[in-house]
């Protein structure tokens, strides 16, 4: 299967949500890369972005 390129609008709660994941990584010194003292794994990146997602939207991240 073909690459989908999906394209995010700037001002859109994912877009915003993405831009404070990459902020909360930064303060939290991780990183997808080995550069960080701690490198993500998939369960950080996905939950730490849904509770960004969720904040953005309004939504108290520590419910659901």
């Amino acid at each position: 299967m073909a690459d989908a390129v999906i394209h995010i609008g700037e001002n859109s709660p994912e877009y915003v949500a993405y831009r404070l994941l990459l902020d909360v990584m930064s303060a939290e010194d991780t990183s997808l890369h080995a550069g960080g003292s701690k490198r993500a794994n998939r369960e950080y990146l996905l939950t730490t972005y849904r509770q960004c997602l969720r904040t953005v939207r309004g939504i108290d991240p520590a419910k659901g």
